[in-house]
Parts: structure tokens; sequence; C-alpha cells
């Protein structure tokens, strides 16, 4: 198959495979959810995810739908029916139960388990981004991966009709992250990013570059940022699993970075040769 879902057990073409309309996901987003590429049928990074996953789902305190072995065993079949080693994204999320609505946590809850991969190329990293800053009006819990994702659509909707290609979420005068992506800075010649406090998703691509920079030998800073300090900053980089890095020539419409595309370009390369070598046939 080109693409594929699964939904408790069932498997088959993304459009065919249909989901209770109790599922609490629907009426409530009480679920959570976690995503990763997939080059020639390997999952990248499966085990970072699922470490998110898990943690997403501890602290939203739903049971999870099986042991981590079991899922990750259910997502690998999943990729060995495509019929394309082609680049696909990989989504999973898992919501609370199928049950009548009702706020509090329905008594012996079964989690359910939806997936589905379907083609995604990475995106161009010869294209930089054009952002926009919005107020972060989310709720105090950014860093679980839930799927209550009204105001990062809403603010997204708001960069796509400004023509950006994202959004540069801010807490009065603090940088937070994207509303897909997460976000750090090139500073004389250190790699700075936001802490992954309860304002940020912990973004795997993030910490990948910490490790990343750590094995390079680059200097690397975790601390919060202004949007004065962003937009004066060498470099800045939007990360995330379907992106990596890219890097951004506008926001708000005023020029930015250019300034140190020598470590831009060796941090972007060092990343995307990761990628390839972990899968690789």
């Amino acid at each position: 198959m080109r693409d594929i879902a699964y939904y408790n057990g069932t498997i088959g073409p993304i459009d065919e495979v249909k989901a209770p309309i109790t599922d609490r996901g629907f009426y409530f987003g009480d679920g959570v959810y976690d995503a990763a590429m997939v080059r020639n049928k390997k999952i990248f990074a499966l085990d970072d995810h699922l470490d998110r996953f898990y943690n997403s789902l501890r602290l939203l305190r739903i049971t999870p739908p099986m042991p981590r072995d079991e899922l990750a065993a259910v997502l690998n079949d999943l990729i060995c029916r495509l019929d394309s080693d082609e680049p696909h994204m990989l989504y999973w999320q898992s919501t609370r139960a199928v049950a009548h609505r009702m706020h509090a946590f329905p008594p012996n809850a079964k989690a359910s388990l939806m997936a589905f991969s379907e083609p995604c190329a990475l995106d161009r990293h010869d294209k930089p981004y054009k952002l926009i800053t919005v107020e972060d009006t989310r709720f105090f819990h950014c860093n679980i991966k839930t799927l209550n994702l009204i105001p990062n659509c809403m603010a997204m909707q708001r960069a796509v009709e400004a023509g950006c290609d994202e959004v540069v979420f801010h807490r009065g005068d603090r940088v937070t992250e994207g509303a897909h992506s997460g976000l750090a800075i090139l500073k004389d010649g250190v790699f700075c990013t936001p802490p992954a406090d309860e304002l940020i998703l912990p973004s795997i691509t993030r910490m990948h570059f910490l490790q990343l920079c750590e094995k390079l030998g680059i200097p690397s800073r975790i601390a919060p940022f202004t949007v004065d300090e962003l937009m004066n900053a060498d470099e800045i980089m939007i990360l995330s699993t379907g992106s990596h890095c890219i890097s951004v020539s506008h926001v708000d419409e005023k020029p930015v970075g250019g300034k140190d595309t020598a470590l831009l370009d060796k941090l972007q390369k060092a990343y995307q040769d990761w990628f390839m070598q972990e899968t690789d046939k």
C-alpha cells in the first residue's frame, strides 16, 4: 500500500479505516500523539519519539494502550506493509477511551490507538522561512503533546494569510516555539535554545541538535531568549521532525539572520547525514 492506517487492530488504506464517533479524541481532544519520519521503511529515532509519547500519556494519566515494545512492533509492521521506500510521515495517537460524553474520566477506560503513514518529503533546506510573531495564549501544558492544537492552527492560518511559513510564539517578550516547530538561534558561535519547561514541547529535533553540538564541539546554551534577541541573532533555526532544520530570512517582514551561514550549513549537513545513515538500507 502507498498509505496505511490502523485503529484498534483494524488495518487498511487511510480513507477506509474508521473510528467510533464516541472516541474522546473527537469531542474533548483527550489524547496525545507523536510523529516520526520514515525512509526505506525505517523509522528515524523511534525510541526518542516513544519516550516522549509515553511521557505524554503519563502526564495526562492515560493508561497506555499497550506496552512499549508492542507499540513499536505495531508501528514497524505498518511501515513494512508500505510498497515504497520513499520518505513517509508516520503519525500515531492514543485517546483515553471510546465512551459516551462525560467530562470526568470514564471508569475502566481502555485507551484507543490510531496510526497512519503516508508519503511526505522533508521540507526543502534551500528555501528559508518567513515568520510572523504571535502572542502565545496557549495553556501551561505545552510540554504534553496533546491533541488540543486549535491555538496552533489559528496562528498558523494567520501565517499563511500573511504569506509566511511559520509562527514565532512569545509570552510577553519571551520566545517559546513555533506553531508546529521548535525554535533555536545561533549567536556568536553558540547554539541557543529555550529550556524544555511547560511552555514548549520537548522537541526531539531540538534534543538531537543539542547532542550534535556536543559531538561537534559547538557550544550550546539552554536559556530563554527574547523577541529582540531573536531578531538580532546571527541565524534563526526552525527545528522539526518534518523539516529537520530550516533557516529564517524574515520575521514580521524584517530581514533577519544570514550572519553565520557556515555554522548553520555545518549543522544542517551533519543532521541530514545522521538521518540518511540511520535510514539507509
